[in-house]
């Protein structure tokens, strides 16, 4: 390290948990940077990156202490068990396989726990006969929390593996809930905490895209007697009505522009669901993914982005109550509150080139956002 603070002109070091933090000016004749400083940041084992105006100023982040274990054993049985919903959730979703189902709220705890006996002990051809539904939607979430977890890494951010988290199909017709990833360190300034936030999110509606494309063009267009409009998908052999994002929209009247209506098939349905849940997360409140990206783009001023968005979600429950579940569920995770924790260095400027990435994450919460997404 001596041979690079050799090219600062004044740093300062922070420590905080297990990382230690140096923020320097670079000297003139070393931005840009010069050859010599170069050739210490290609030795330099750790994270680094430019920050200032015209990369005045290097940041530096090495570990200060053992790299904390992970919990392999209960990231795969998580895994496994999703992979095991997700499949249960297909196959009842192809009219293979119906999760046994029994009435209050005990009896549908009971039902999820009798789930996985029950499915495993089918013939095999059943218990894969989800698979495409299963594979999509989990490429999609296993994208989102990878984009998470390069990004978390490239700043030198202790973050565990994504755990995920299975629901037995009685309880979802999805059988996830998703997945997280645990940061161990702190998130020192407002530009890893973009970054961070907005990986998830833009790498998965990659696969969200590719989704659609495949599940669009084999779902099935109902006739004109039928008595459906809209975009449709069948859960034990019931009709679910679902809501269209502009995105969902796009892609319906691209591969059935003259439909009345159409049933999803189950690419198209895990398509559907990741977009949902790539909606979801981008709202700018509390700890979700686009609470960090407002407020690595506003501070202070992302407060004020949630609370118009709480006011938003509070007006939408008079068409689909469960948006009042969804602000709870969020203020509960984000500890009672809308806004979003202060970093490290929250004084740091972020740079202009950060500026798309907000704006490239605005428009992907604009083209996934449902206003009602399950309907009559």
């Amino acid at each position: 390290m001596d041979q690079i603070t050799a090219c600062f002109s004044t740093w300062r070091v922070i420590r905080t948990g297990t990382r230690e933090i140096v923020e320097g000016i670079v000297r003139p004749a070393h931005r840009g940077p010069s050859a010599e400083l170069a050739r210490h940041l290609a030795a330099w084992p750790h994270a680094h990156y430019w920050a200032g105006p015209n990369r005045t100023e290097l940041v530096l982040v090495r570990p200060t202490g053992p790299h904390s274990p992970e919990p392999w054993p209960l990231l795969g049985a998580l895994f496994a068990l999703t992979v095991v919903c997700t499949l249960g959730a297909g196959a009842t979703l192809a009219g293979a396989y119906l999760a046994p189902l029994r009435g209050g709220v005990l009896g549908m705890v009971s039902g999820g726990i009798a789930f996985l006996p029950d499915f495993l002990s089918g013939p095999v051809d059943l218990i894969v006969s989800g698979w495409t539904f299963a594979v999509p939607l989990l490429g999609i979430l296993l994208v989102h929390e990878l984009g998470h977890y390069v990004a978390a890494r490239r700043y030198g951010i202790d973050a565990s593996p994504p755990f995920f988290l299975p629901i037995p199909p009685n309880l979802s017709p999805i059988g996830s809930l998703g997945a997280f990833l645990k940061l161990r360190s702190p998130v020192v300034d407002r530009r890893q905490l973009l970054d961070v936030g907005a990986a998830g999110p833009l790498a998965g509606f990659v696969v969200v895209l590719g989704m659609l494309a495949w599940g669009y063009s084999t779902s099935t267009v109902l006739p004109e007697w039928f008595g459906f409009r809209g975009t449709y998908v069948e859960v034990g052999g019931i009709s679910f009505g679902l809501g269209d994002s502009i995105l969902t929209r796009a892609f319906r009247d691209w591969f059935h522009p003259d439909a009345r209506a159409i049933r999803l098939s189950l690419p198209a349905f895990a398509g559907w669901a990741g977009a949902l849940i790539t909606g979801l997360n981008l709202l700018p409140l509390s700890q979700l993914d686009g609470g960090h990206i407002a407020y690595g783009l506003a501070g202070r001023r992302q407060g004020f982005l949630a609370i118009m968005t709480v006011l938003i979600l509070v007006y939408l429950a008079r068409l689909w109550p469960p948006w009042l579940v969804w602000v709870g569920l969020t203020l509960l995770v984000g500890g009672g509150r809308w806004s979003h924790p202060s970093v490290v260095c929250p004084e740091r400027v972020v740079p202009p080139s950060r500026r798309l990435i907000g704006l490239l994450s605005a428009l992907v919460l604009a083209l996934t956002f449902v206003p009602v997404p399950f309907r009559p």
